[in-house]
């Protein structure tokens, strides 16, 4: 079982009311739906930490971009064949 650790965190008045109606409503706790929340946020950004962690993948895309903007590089036809 993962440990759980606890945090403070700031949240406007007026949308942590509308969380906190929410929960009510759901019968849900806060914890489970920030954690249901960060488990959405970590879900839509994994694949831009993947491809982050392989060695030289930034380098290389600005590399590329930089040729591109000098007007180099190849077509997706070109690259295709």
């Amino acid at each position: 079982m993962p440990t759980k650790t606890g945090t403070t965190i700031r949240i406007p008045d007026d949308k942590l009311r509308m969380i906190r109606a929410i929960a009510g409503y759901e019968n849900r706790s806060l914890a489970a739906i920030f954690s249901e929340l960060a488990e959405e946020y970590i879900a839509r950004h994994k694949e831009t930490m993947e491809l982050l962690s392989i060695p030289g993948l930034l380098e290389e895309s600005r590399e590329g971009l930089k040729e591109i903007k000098a007007g180099g590089g190849k077509t997706l036809d070109e690259m295709d064949g």
